[in-house]
């Protein structure tokens, strides 16, 4: 995993974990690295999985059970939740980022449908 400078690095693991649920690599219910091993995998400090263990459990996307690890929570809703969550995220910073180029409402509903052109061709 690549850290970005720009972002502290325990929000970065926990974006790790969404996607991986996203992405079907985790289930509801499956176990997670414990945290010494996770920060050993990471080579970070093991207070930083700490604190992203804790974030966490306070999103109610883990939960850890005393003496059997820490599971990825069952809640169904929480798959689309994260989804339209990073989604969001995703569109804020590119609004933020290509308004602050100069492009305004139908510019960018232009840009918008063209690349979504060249990606369907890409396929």
């Amino acid at each position: 995993m690549e850290f970005d400078n720009s972002k502290p690095i325990y929000l970065q693991i926990i974006d790790y974990i969404k996607k991986q649920l996203i992405r079907g690599e985790l289930n509801i219910g499956d176990k997670i690295l414990s945290q010494r091993e996770f920060a050993q995998q990471l080579k970070v400090n093991p207070n930083t999985i700490q604190r992203a263990y804790r974030e966490m459990e306070g999103m109610n996307l883990v939960e850890t059970i005393r003496g059997q690890g820490t599971f990825i929570c069952n809640r169904p809703e929480m798959l689309e939740e994260i989804k339209e969550e990073m989604a969001e995220n995703i569109m804020r910073s590119f609004f933020h980022e290509i308004e602050s180029l100069g492009y305004k409402d139908e510019k960018v509903l232009d840009l918008v449908s063209k690349w979504q052109k060249r990606l369907k061709e890409e396929k």
